[in-house]
């Protein structure tokens, strides 16, 4: 398949971009002439297994990967966030595209949910998309042009995820965010949206993507009847990145399989 080089010439951060949805998005990003810069907090070898990934992949299309890079910063402290954005427009002197893509999650019944863990979770997921998004909102202000900011959300953005109530908190709030954000700087050429995905076969689900029986019990639940793909969402990012969204602004696409679709009334029970 020839791909259009819809983001020839654009630079973007990919937060969280060392493994999942984050690598492929940085990977797809790079073959669309995208330069990249790869975002991680956690293992420094996956920050740089993925560089290769995007340097190969700019290669192949007969690019130049040497600009490409990686940048450590933990998203979570103000401090570090501001700090990754000061060091990449220092290197670049330039910034077009923010993704918000890292996120974590953690398991416990919501009335024994710590709070210390529940300040964790929305400082990753949803504060540390705001402070990027502060960063890189003053950067497109400052020159001609504007800029995109795509979040990455989740079908628990409209979805109940009982057991897992600051990663359900984080998600609603990061649909706001994008809807606010967007909605005040659209006459400045800033756009700011966000891609749902549902079950993805990355690490964050281990527990059950390689696991047959417990991958089949899951996929029962989605009526198109199988997992995604990291590479079928990365896809949506690179359309909302791109000029062919030139006018999608303060929309969370649901990128799913049609979990968002309530698919126990596929059967009629109700009426």
């Amino acid at each position: 398949m020839i791909l259009q080089r819809r983001l020839q010439g654009r630079r973007a951060l990919v937060t969280g971009a060392s493994r999942g949805i984050g690598r492929a998005v940085a990977v797809r990003f790079a073959r669309e002439g995208a330069t990249v810069a790869i975002n991680y907090n956690g293992s420094r070898q996956a920050a740089e297994d993925a560089l290769d990934a995007v340097r190969e992949e700019t290669q192949r299309i007969g690019g130049t990967a040497d600009q490409h890079r990686i940048i450590q910063a933990d998203i979570s402290d103000e401090h570090s966030a501001l700090a990754m954005f000061d060091d990449i427009l220092h290197d670049w002197g330039r910034l077009d595209i923010l993704v918000n893509n890292a996120g974590i999650q953690s398991e416990a019944e919501s009335h024994l949910y710590s709070i210390a863990e529940y300040h964790r979770i929305l400082s990753v997921d949803l504060t540390g998309a705001l402070v990027c998004s502060q960063a890189a909102i003053r950067h497109f202000l400052s020159r001609p042009g504007g800029g995109a900011i795509i979040n990455c959300s989740s079908v628990h953005e409209i979805i109940p995820k009982p057991g897992f109530v600051a990663y359900s908190i984080s998600k609603g709030g990061l649909g706001n965010l994008t809807r606010t954000l967007a909605l005040e700087y659209a006459d400045r050429g800033i756009r700011v949206n966000a891609v749902a995905p549902g079950a993805i076969l990355t690490d964050i689900n281990a527990a059950w993507k390689d696991d047959q029986a417990a991958r089949a019990k899951v996929e029962s639940h989605i009526p198109m009847g199988r997992a995604g793909e990291p590479e079928e969402i990365a896809a949506v990012f690179a359309f909302l990145a791109s000029n062919d969204a030139s006018y999608v602004t303060g929309q969370t696409l649901y990128a799913c399989g049609g979990v968002s679709l309530y698919a126990d009334f596929k059967v009629n029970w109700a009426s």
